[in-house]
């Protein structure tokens, strides 16, 4: 007689959660190859080493951090009564007493579990490691490696999680009835808002702004920049399909369509903006009008129509360009566009969720008070480059800086012919 298994359907239903969402992991993970690549390809050879490195580096210091203490400063319990704005349920990772698989992280109250305690750990691990990612290409060629790194700590091992403790921790702007499915506030705006801090902070590059006017520094590896996207926009099937936080068949399904949907049209329109500016079809701007799309629709790509995907994606490319050109008005020089992708278009994705979501509890007051509560992230952000600034010092020489950050920081080229 052969051997039978005694599976119930609520352990398949586990079984088949833990995998989709192991899967989304995978999918979130290799998104930071994606900025690796669209990062060292948007800048200059001489430093293509440099920013490599950095993006190597990020997602283990993410996940380490997130594992000492950040993912109980993120998930930290918050009981009726708390504030909801900050508390600590202490280091390491470990399931609590009498932990059950089945009916940790329970969503509908049925008891049937969606995964495991490990693999939420995980999941939310590698979200933390992009929001430093984001700092990063703002940052690029002229910051210094070891404060970078420094901030970069700070930033994902306390300030990423105590902010977002105060949605997706249960504090108090998940009591208020803010919504942000994935992410579009408590990771790419709060990235965003570090990036500008970081950008202002350090000033431009040498040689961005001659005699009043902006210089094109051009992109050394389009190649390069154009598998990173597309790896990113991979990643983000698992970066939003995953918080759906279960295989739900059509929930995933639905979030995914919006997801591809609104990161197309985002292609379109950014280029199509751009060509009325500078009469060219650019290629950057249509990369990076695909992720302003992306990050658009994260907040709310469960709960708004597929058409109103379509427009949400539309606007961030547009929104896109707009943000590129007045950012590099007012000189503040970001050399792969982190500023304009993720904090604008994570501000956007935010209200849009106000505008367009089916839910009636949704409203634009509720999401414009989580996009004041992220914004708290530039100031935080900005105090920490200054410290930096005035204590180990932030920006490379002059000399440095011309000659490249490969030889000066790393001993080493990218490229040897």
């Amino acid at each position: 007689m052969p051997y039978l298994l005694d599976v119930t359907a609520a352990d398949a239903m586990l079984a088949t959660n833990n995998v989709w969402m192991m899967v989304a992991t995978f999918l979130v993970f290799i998104m930071n190859l994606g900025f690796a690549t669209v990062e060292s390809g948007m800048c200059q050879s001489k430093n293509a080493t440099n920013i490599l490195f950095k993006n190597t580096l990020i997602p283990a210091i993410g996940l380490l951090t997130y594992a000492g203490w950040g993912f109980n400063l993120m998930y930290p319990g918050f009981a009726a009564g708390d504030s909801g704005w900050f508390k600590f349920a202490g280091w390491g990772i470990a399931p609590a007493d009498g932990y059950s698989p089945m009916a940790y992280a329970d969503g509908d109250g049925d008891k049937v579990g969606n995964y495991s305690y490990w693999t939420d750990f995980l999941f939310q691990g590698m979200f933390a490691a992009t929001a430093a990612t984001i700092v990063s290409g703002a940052v690029a060629e002229r910051v210094k490696f070891v404060p970078f790194m420094i901030f970069s700590f700070i930033f994902v091992g306390i300030v990423y999680p105590i902010i977002g403790s105060w949605q997706w921790g249960g504090g108090w702007l998940k009591t208020l009835g803010f919504y942000d499915f994935a992410g579009s506030t408590l990771v790419h705006s709060v990235g965003g808002w570090g990036a500008l801090a970081g950008a202002m902070v350090l000033g431009p590059r040498i040689g961005k702004y001659v005699d009043g006017k902006s210089v094109t520094i051009p992109p050394h590896n389009f190649s390069l920049a154009v598998i990173g996207v597309f790896l990113l926009w991979l990643g983000w099937f698992g970066f939003n399909g995953g918080s759906v936080l279960s295989a739900s068949p059509d929930g995933v399904a639905f979030v995914l369509v919006t997801t591809s949907l609104a990161g197309a049209a985002g292609a379109l329109s950014a280029p199509i903006t751009q060509y009325f500016f500078s009469k060219k079809y650019d290629l950057g701007m249509s990369l990076n009008g695909i992720l302003a799309g992306l990050v658009g629709i994260t907040a709310g790509a469960d709960s708004v129509s597929v058409g109103s995907s379509i427009i949400i994606g539309l606007v961030a490319g547009i929104l896109c360009v707009l943000a590129v050109n007045f950012f590099d008005k007012v000189k503040v020089d970001d050399p792969v566009g982190a500023i304009s992708v993720h904090l604008m278009n994570g501000v956007w994705g935010t209200i849009a969720v106000g505008i367009f979501s089916t839910n009636p509890a949704h409203s634009i007051g509720k999401q414009l008070a989580g996009v004041g509560a992220a914004a708290l992230a530039f100031p935080i952000s900005l105090a920490i480059f200054l410290a930096l600034k005035y204590t180990t010092g932030i920006r490379v020489s002059a000399e440095e800086e011309i000659g490249g950050l490969d030889p000066a920081e790393h001993g080493v080229s990218a490229y040897t012919l």
